[in-house]
């Protein structure tokens, strides 16, 4: 029997890539959006669409979607980035990327727990901008403050996950060529993919709580 992978923001960039990567390695894969596209009804083996992540309706109707189905891997992929400067903050923005980017990963994955069991992982897609000691260029307070806020929400969740034998990751996909950065990231897609599922194939309860970059190199908090 194939393992199962759910994943978030499937329908493009990263997330379009990793169901591509794991539909490849033989997985079952089902891709979560708010809108689908014609790529990922193509790949996906069910595709749950219209899910809004950071609202509890979203979150009931994927929870009834998938009940009674074991997930080996959740992958939360759904992310904003948004530009903020000093002097010129948008508080709503900053509020909306903590909503898609820190709240709604936590929630997807409370929400999950009866279809994950010993053997299952989360992996959060994260990013190296949320590292508070890496930091040394200011701005981008939302994106920065809501990919921290993630990373502190995934290691809380490995601890309290680790009894239940699910590990956890916070990934770093790399400066990848994706609509987020008008595509123009050093990586594509697709490379970017491939070193997410070499570290999620790598994590164990052992390493669970890590913090990474999809090349294997250890990222500061």
């Amino acid at each position: 029997m194939s393992s199962t992978v759910l994943i978030t923001g499937a329908n493009r960039g990263i997330g379009l890539a990793l169901a591509r990567h794991y539909k490849q390695e033989g997985w079952w894969v089902c891709g979560i959006c708010r809108n689908t596209s014609s790529e990922l009804d193509e790949v996906a083996d069910r595709v749950i669409e219209g899910i809004d992540v950071t609202r509890a309706e979203g979150i009931a109707r994927l929870v009834e979607a998938v009940r009674g189905q074991r997930l080996d891997l959740l992958i939360n992929n759904a992310g904003l980035l948004c530009d903020e400067s000093l002097g010129a903050l948008d508080f709503d923005s900053i509020r909306e990327q903590m909503e898609i980017n820190a709240y709604a990963p936590l929630r997807v994955s409370e929400a999950l727990l009866d279809n994950l069991g010993a053997g299952s992982k989360i992996a959060n897609i994260t990013s190296r901008m949320g590292s508070i000691a890496d930091n040394d260029s200011g701005g981008r307070y939302g994106y920065r403050a809501s990919k921290a806020a993630l990373n502190a929400f995934g290691k809380s969740l490995a601890m309290d996950l680790k009894p239940r034998g699910i590990a956890v990751a916070q990934l770093h996909p790399g400066f990848v060529q994706t609509r987020m950065v008008n595509f123009g990231g050093l990586i594509s897609p697709e490379e970017a993919a491939a070193g997410i599922a070499e570290r999620i194939a790598a994590l164990t309860l052992e390493t669970t709580g890590g913090f990474w970059h999809s090349n294997g190199e250890p990222l500061p908090w």
